[in-house]
């Protein structure tokens, strides 16, 4: 014959804490709300700022590095540029013309009729001082290197294909589509330029 075994007692009745040196607070005892609050917001606002810092360093790693920014502006001293004379300075790994046009080129180059120009542009659009010529020496042909004080207008000449600039830049003859780059530059205190 069997017999069925008897269930113990639950322990939860049997067991009895001892509370003579400390309380058991019930879960969600309202005394202690308050230090859990503060516990979650504290966690919440450690993790806020690790994701804040994250995404910063994230876009800053975007930004320029320190060497390039130092390409991003040049400053040229005018001072040593004599008139008629061309100077050729690296620019953001291009070459940059500087020209010191003489006052028989300055009226010449404005005596042109923009209308008869391929990609027309008055040379006073093109110069911030007229007696500065600052170009990007970078043909819109092909992006050859144009030589200097040379070719039918005597400004520059691209020997790869022929195209002729005159003294503003522009191209007047050959198969280049658009008159030379000007850079954004500006003229510094004394005799200095910023290019860039």
């Amino acid at each position: 014959t069997s017999r069925p075994l008897s269930r113990p007692a639950p322990l939860r009745a049997t067991l009895r804490y001892d509370e003579s040196n400390h309380s058991v607070d019930k879960p969600g005892d309202p005394s202690k709300r308050a230090f859990t609050y503060m516990v979650l917001t504290g966690g919440r606002v450690i993790y806020a700022s690790a994701l804040r810092l994250a995404v910063l360093k994230f876009l800053l790693s975007m930004s320029a590095s320190a060497d390039v920014l130092a390409l991003a502006s040049l400053e040229v001293d005018l001072a040593k540029i004599e008139a008629g004379q061309t100077v050729t300075v690296k620019w953001r790994g291009k070459p940059v013309f500087i020209r010191r046009r003489t006052e028989g080129e300055v009226e010449r180059e404005a005596a042109v009729d923009v209308a008869s120009l391929r990609d027309p542009q008055a040379d006073a659009d093109r110069a911030v001082n007229p007696e500065w010529m600052v170009l990007v020496g970078v043909c819109t042909h092909l992006g050859c290197v144009p030589i200097s004080n040379a070719g039918d207008y005597n400004g520059w000449f691209c020997p790869c294909h022929g195209s002729h600039y005159d003294a503003s830049g522009r191209i007047r003859k050959g198969p280049a589509p658009y008159n030379l780059e000007v850079p954004e530059y500006k003229f510094m205190d004394g005799d200095k330029m910023v290019i860039g």
